[in-house]
């Protein structure tokens, strides 16, 4: 085992009010308490605890799982199949059920939720990654908490997540959330199977995923769910890697979530060592080409150099080349110095209707609008100084 997998000698938590946005992947395990059936004291529970977070400001988005275990309740069906028509089938049944469930359960605390269904293509097509993006951002901007789960009625083996523990990191990235909170039948990562081997020990803070974590996590499978130890690494590892810390804890546990925070509920936490907002930077920062270019009037310019602002289209006095919502463009003064890059989310075709206008006046030239920014500052990465 390596060093970094020695756990901490002090106990890992941040304070919640460090957090402003969670991710919170709840397996099936979790939601039937180990039983055979959806356990509503459980998830509503779980629910009066996604209510505190909200209650403190922050915004929370659930991963749930168990459409399949609500579809076999429903039914009356046996666990033993596993073919994909037939999954798909167990899903298509029990979404509407689990969603039913998860509505009842979040109007006891007077918040409204949104069902958000995803598979692959969702996430690796760009057009509709961005709008995936955008109808995050309008959620949460409402305090409405978006409950996802991959699209099992319609998904294939080829475009399949895999497994809701990387949805969850895939949605964390996307919405650039600080923290994912990946709750399983088990306090975290074990030094060996705690099952079979008394001497296990939980490790408290793994510092870098490597090959010796990989290797500790395989063999722990759930018997409801299907993932296991070794798709929380695999979670973990993507998600840090774009600045979201991640944290795996047992949902069966009391007040885990502010236990989570506090320290008082044994847990294995993974530290990012960036922020979102870096790691999209870094992101930007190590694409040589872009697809565009952006002139702006010395305003502009003042504006973002000076007091950290966002690209604004009546700052905007040329459009340079074709490109879509979403590409990576650079920004140019007057004098054609690029000063900055970032992700734009407009495309040049309606740049040049809006450039120069004021923010107010883009759904009436276009008809729609995405935001009253050309480029947000937490997309931007600034290349030259005041």
């Amino acid at each position: 085992m390596s060093e970094s997998a020695y756990p901490a000698t002090d106990k890992t938590h941040i304070p919640l009010s460090a957090w402003r946005r969670i991710v919170v992947k709840v397996g099936t395990s979790t939601l039937t308490a180990g039983s055979g059936r959806l356990n509503p004291p459980r998830m509503v529970d779980l629910v009066r605890q996604l209510a505190g977070l909200r209650q403190r400001g922050i915004d929370v988005v659930l991963v749930s799982s168990g459409a399949q275990q609500a579809g076999r309740e429903r039914l009356g069906q046996a666990h033993e199949r596993k073919s994909i028509p037939y999954k798909q089938m167990l899903a298509a049944v029990g979404q509407s059920r689990l969603m039913h469930l998860w509505e009842q359960y979040f109007e006891l605390y007077d918040l409204i939720v949104a069902q958000v269904l995803l598979t692959r293509e969702d996430i690796e097509d760009r057009h509709r990654y961005l709008n995936v993006r955008d109808t995050f951002e309008s959620l949460l901007q409402r305090g409405i908490v978006p409950i996802v789960n991959e699209n099992d009625a319609v998904a294939t083996d080829e475009i399949k997540v895999g497994e809701n523990d990387s949805l969850a990191a895939m949605v964390a990235n996307l919405i650039e959330a600080d923290l994912l909170i990946l709750l399983t039948d088990i306090d975290g990562l074990y030094t060996a199977d705690p099952t079979v081997d008394p001497q296990a020990t939980l490790i408290e803070r793994v510092e870098h995923i490597d090959r010796s974590i990989y290797e500790l996590a395989k063999g722990a499978q759930s018997e409801m769910g299907t993932g296991g130890m070794y798709t929380k690494i695999l979670a973990a590892d993507m998600a840090v890697r774009s600045g979201t810390s991640v944290v795996i804890a047992n949902g069966g546990r009391e007040n885990v979530l502010a236990g989570i925070a506090n320290g008082s509920v044994p847990a294995t936490w993974f530290p990012a060592h960036i922020t979102p907002t870096e790691g999209r930077k870094r992101w930007l920062l190590a694409h040589s080409s872009t697809a565009g270019c952006l002139r702006i009037d010395d305003g502009a310019k003042r504006a973002l150099l000076e007091r950290g602002k966002s690209l604004l289209p009546v700052g905007i006095i040329e459009v340079l080349g074709d490109f879509e919502r979403g590409a990576i463009v650079g920004v140019r003064d007057r004098a054609g110095q690029e000063i900055a890059r970032g992700l734009v989310k407009y495309s040049s075709r309606d740049l040049r209707r809006i450039l120069g206008q004021h923010s107010g006046d883009i759904a009436d030239i276009l008809g729609y609008d995405y935001g009253p920014e050309i480029i947000h500052r937490d997309k931007m990465v600034l290349l030259a100084s005041r």
